[in-house]
């Protein structure tokens, strides 16, 4: 019985609604203009209708749905308003999980994205950026930064230049970490006594991120990573579709080698302003996402919705062509697409933009569109995921309970 892989892929700013809605629901429901994008692979994907994060509203709190959206998508909880280092959260479903079947892998996550890293700073509306720029969340403070460059997530996942490797230059590898990570402690923990309770929180997340790189080490030992036959990333591509393509690819080979069975992917940051020359669209995403009805704008965002979800299908393409017994590997995953904002007009949080991909070892059937009651929490459908990953679990964030999608 091959495992269950999960994997939550985020897009910004919101849809151009009219065109990406389909209408209609159940097994005849109609694709709308957005999503014959991916007609081919209609019989693989649910489309969910009536999500929302109720927290990425204001709740009091004045601006900032975009870092809100963000932080929301797959904790469920309300981040703390600062641009300070005081930054409180949630933990989020994949960290959930990690913390109990990550042990089964080389890697307990993997954190990707193709907008980089910021875990400071001010970024939106008094919300630091490290609330915009990741997904996946440790615990209340902790957020996991994502990895953009290729080569280095090559690395992370298979051990090049790293202690994963083989022989016994890896072994005297692993040997001095392991030397260098007990002097590291010693010293930090000297230090406990003499700190206040702010600077105390900061060392304990310091042990935290040291013991996780010990914990690292060990599994390096443990899992022999067996090189794969493809061609190693460069770097960075110049073209941002190449750069997430390889991407793609670089999850779909960490899910075929069981490195991993959990994934988060941030395409673009909420409130991103890429410009798309590429497909004809030069304007800043985030500007034109506000729109106000003005017919150019809302063709120009259907232009990079669409353009989103090719990517998206040939992700699904990708997970489709890995073969394992008479399954494929997008059988037996569990993938959700979509953004923590509906209109990026009125910086809606309902009725959220939604796609489940996969078949979650035969438990979801797709080719169907789901239309729940407004006001379903997204996070009922994290349970619902944890479920079939073998995690237990009561609540993740502002669930009511779980969503049983079948």
């Amino acid at each position: 019985m091959k495992p269950i892989r999960a994997a939550w892929l985020y897009i910004p700013n919101g849809v151009n609604v009219d065109q990406w809605m389909p209408t209609g629901e159940g097994a005849s429901y109609q694709l709308s203009a957005s999503l014959k994008q991916i007609e081919k692979h209609r019989e693989d994907f649910m489309v969910v209708s009536g999500l929302m994060q109720d927290f990425a509203r204001s709740h009091g709190n004045g601006g900032g749905d975009h870092a809100r959206a963000t932080a929301t998508f797959l904790t469920g909880c309300m981040p703390k308003k600062t641009a300070g280092s005081d930054i409180h959260l949630g933990i989020s479903v994949d960290q959930i999980a990690a913390q109990k079947i990550g042990h089964l892998t080389r890697l307990p996550s993997l954190e990707l994205s193709t907008d980089g890293q910021r875990s400071s700073g001010k970024c939106d509306s008094g919300y630091s950026c490290a609330y915009q720029f990741n997904l996946a969340w440790k615990n209340e403070t902790m957020p996991m930064a994502p990895e953009m460059d290729p080569r280095l997530v090559f690395e992370r996942l298979f051990g090049l230049g790293s202690t994963a490797g083989n022989g016994a230059d890896a072994a005297r590898a692993q040997r001095m970490q392991k030397s260098i990570l007990d002097t590291v402690l010693d010293e930090a923990k000297s230090l406990q006594g003499k700190v206040n309770a702010g600077d105390r929180r900061k060392l304990d997340e310091y042990f935290s991120s040291v013991r996780d790189i010990e914990l690292r080490i060990e599994r390096a030992e443990k899992f022999t990573a067996q090189m794969p036959d493809v061609k190693i990333p460069e770097g960075i591509p110049d073209s941002y579709e190449e750069h997430i393509r390889v991407m793609f690819d670089l999850m779909v080979l960490a899910f075929q080698t069981d490195t991993t069975r959990l994934s988060t992917y941030m395409l673009a940051h909420d409130g991103s302003n890429r410009s798309f020359p590429e497909i004809g669209v030069p304007d800043a995403h985030h500007s034109i996402s506000h729109h106000q009805s003005d017919p150019q704008k809302l063709e120009k965002i259907a232009k990079i919705d669409q353009f989103y979800l090719r990517q998206f299908g040939y992700f699904l393409d990708k997970m489709k062509s890995i073969k394992e017994g008479d399954q494929t590997l997008l059988d037996n995953s569990m993938i959700v697409f979509g953004g923590g904002i509906g209109d990026g007009n009125r910086h809606n949080h309902d009725n959220l933009p939604i796609l489940l991909a996969g078949r979650a070892g035969g438990t979801w059937t797709p080719g169907k569109r789901i239309v729940l009651p407004g006001e379903t929490p997204m996070t009922n459908l994290y349970l619902s995921m944890l479920d079939r990953l073998g995690v237990p679990a009561e609540k993740v964030g502002d669930s009511t309970g779980r969503l049983e999608v079948s």
